[in-house]
C-alpha cells in the first residue's frame, strides 16, 4: 500500500467537494446563481451597517473624517439589499467574473502541464490538459454570450466543477499524489 503525503490528501478532498458542488449545481442550476448573489449581499449589508455604526461611534471623537465610513455605510447597505431583494441586477457580474477565474485557473493548470506529466505520467498529463482546454472553452463561452450562458449558467458551472473535481481526484491517486 502506498503512503499518502498531506498534497496526496488534499487534493482528494478537494476533488470530492468540487465534484459533489457540481453535481449538486448541475441538478439544482438555478438556485447556484442566486445563492452566490444573495450571499454578496448579505455581505455587503453586514459591511454597511457595520460602517455606519463606526460612523455613529467615531463622529464625535474624529470631527469629520467618518463621514466617509457613512457614505461607504449608506452605499454598501443599499447596494447589499439591492443584491438581496433583485438578484437578477449581479447576475451577468456573477458570470463574467466566474468565467475569467475559469479562464485564469485553467491557464495556471495548463502552465504546470510539464511537471504533472514528469510526476504523473503521460496519460494522466493529456487527460489535464484535455480538461483544462474544456475549461478555457467553458469560460471563453460565458464571456461572449452573457445573456445565453445565464439560461446554461448552472450547467456549465456545475460541468466545470465535477471536470475540475475529477481532476483533482485524479491527481491524489496519480504518482504525483504520493511522490510530493
Amino acid at each position: 500500500m502506498r503512503k499518502r503525503t498531506e498534497f496526496g490528501w488534499m487534493e482528494l478532498i478537494l476533488g470530492i467537494i468540487l465534484t459533489i458542488l457540481g453535481i449538486f449545481t448541475m441538478i439544482r442550476p438555478e438556485s447556484m446563481l442566486n445563492s452566490i448573489v444573495i450571499c454578496y449581499g448579505i455581505v455587503a449589508a453586514v459591511s454597511g451597517i457595520t460602517d455606519i455604526i463606526f460612523y455613529v461611534k467615531m463622529e464625535r471623537h474624529m470631527g469629520v473624517v467618518p463621514t466617509v465610513s457613512l457614505t461607504s455605510g449608506i452605499l454598501s447597505t443599499l447596494l447589499g439589499m439591492m443584491l438581496i431583494l433583485c438578484p437578477g441586477a449581479a447576475q451577468r457580474l456573477v458570470i463574467w467574473l466566474f468565467a475569467l477565474w475559469i479562464i485564469m485557473h485553467s491557464i495556471s493548470r495548463l502552465s504546470h502541464i510539464s511537471t504533472v506529466r514528469y510526476f504523473a505520467g503521460n496519460s494522466f498529463g493529456l487527460v489535464s490538459l484535455l480538461l483544462n482546454i474544456v475549461g478555457i472553452v467553458i469560460g471563453v463561452m460565458l464571456l461572449i454570450e452573457p445573456i445565453t450562458a445565464v439560461v446554461a449558467f448552472g450547467y456549465l458551472i456545475g460541468l466545470y466543477l465535477t471536470v475540475l473535481g475529477i481532476d483533482s481526484i485524479a491527481s491524489a491517486l496519480s504518482k504525483m499524489g504520493s511522490d510530493w
